[in-house]
């Protein structure tokens, strides 16, 4: 009988990992290793079953979910109904903690083994809840160094696998014709713009982004990469088309936009760790409601929000968060960066040494097969009580 996976991912960069553990479980379990659940397009080129869209789920900030709860409720008994009838061998459950911890506590009730990929940061927030992941979850694979050493003194089996994204090969495509596919001006130097995967980033992060460019400039072309999450048509409307000074190209692939950018600006979150992957100089910038972030605020114990800031130990990318992002200030940031010069030179150069440590242990195995190979592992030692107990 093949092994069936429940799989939830409930946004962009979970999706991103999802499409990278699907093919890695059926080189480490069988080819014909099942997978449905909550996911998107990313999955199911590599034969993912979604029940539910990512899309439908896909909400961030404290207030703002409260709004969105009885479609994400619904969506969430229809993923239990269908894990009722398949019954499937285990869960992988990927970041979204405000969603997956009540999954996993429905699967734990079910006596499915859990695992999750890609753990919740709550090192960085509301400690007190790791009781959960300890409570309800077999396997924890943490992909940045200092998170195994917080799980584990908390009680809970974590291990290291190293970042997914660092796996993802460069792009390939050259600035021609990169240039060519979205009737860019080679000549120019492009800006990327990343407010986030989720609408009500984009309502909160965008406008002000857009200011910023109309300040830097009709110099400049600003590329903005269209998340899985979002829906290029919706993403359009929001961009004030005939406005002097400001030059916006929907692009199709962020990690190209943010490779082949002169520098960017980037919402908090997964993006932070991609502009660092590509060695691109950025500014961090967020905003949420002011009393999500009040909310917010008291619960963060970490002095910094971009994760490359979190890794190096020290503020190495401009955060410009809530009433500090606005347009003058990302726009002298992101001016500060464009030429040749010590500030551009000396951020690269910490970019690259967080690259560095972002790829896991030694040896030429990615995250995804780390990570499959120790599901595995869980599973063969959940597997053992129980035949010991049938002889």
């Amino acid at each position: 009988m093949p092994t069936t996976f429940f799989v939830s991912a409930g946004e962009a960069s979970g999706e991103i990992y999802g499409a990278q553990i699907i093919p890695a479980l059926r080189k480490s379990l069988g080819a014909d290793a099942e997978f449905f659940g909550l996911g998107g397009e990313a999955m199911r080129k590599q034969g993912f079953d979604a029940v539910v869209d990512s899309k439908e789920i896909a909400v961030v900030g404290i207030v703002e979910i409260l709004k969105h709860l009885p479609r994400i409720y619904s969506r969430f008994r229809t993923l239990l109904r269908e894990v009722d009838r398949r019954k499937p061998d285990a869960a992988i459950l990927i970041d979204s903690p405000a969603f997956n911890l009540r999954v996993a506590r429905q699967l734990h009730k079910r006596g499915i083994p859990v695992i999750y990929f890609v753990a919740p940061q709550f090192w960085a927030w509301r400690t007190g809840r790791v009781r959960f992941i300890r409570r309800y979850f077999d396997k924890v694979l943490v992909i940045f160094p200092f998170e195994e050493k917080f799980y584990r003194e908390h009680g809970v089996d974590a291990e290291y696998v190293g970042h997914p994204l660092a796996d993802v090969p460069p792009p390939s495509i050259t600035r021609a014709e990169f240039a060519r596919q979205h009737l860019l001006d080679a000549n120019k130097q492009w800006i990327a713009l990343l407010p986030g995967s989720r609408k009500q980033e984009i309502e909160r992060n965008l406008p002000e982004m857009l200011r910023a460019a109309q300040l830097l400039g009709q110099q400049y072309q600003f590329l903005l990469p269209v998340a899985s999450t979002l829906d290029a048509k919706w993403l359009e409307a929001k961009i004030p088309r005939g406005e002097p000074g400001i030059d916006i190209r929907l692009v199709s692939n962020a990690r190209e936009a943010l490779t082949l950018a002169r520098a960017s600006v980037v919402a908090s979150g997964t993006a932070t760790v991609e502009a660092a992957l590509a060695g691109n100089p950025f500014v961090v910038v967020y905003r949420v409601s002011p009393l999500s972030f009040a909310v917010g605020r008291r619960l963060v114990h970490v002095e910094h929000f971009a994760m490359p800031n979190l890794i190096a130990g020290r503020m190495i990318v401009p955060e410009l968060i809530q009433d500090d992002f606005t347009a003058e200030r990302t726009a002298e940031r992101i001016q500060e960066l464009l030429p040749e010069g010590a500030a551009r030179t000396q951020m690269m150069a910490e970019l690259a040494g967080i690259s560095a440590s972002l790829h896991g242990t030694a040896g030429s195995m990615t995250a995804a097969d780390r990570a499959a190979n120790a599901i595995a592992a869980t599973l063969s030692r959940r597997e053992q009580p129980r035949a010991s107990a049938r002889v």
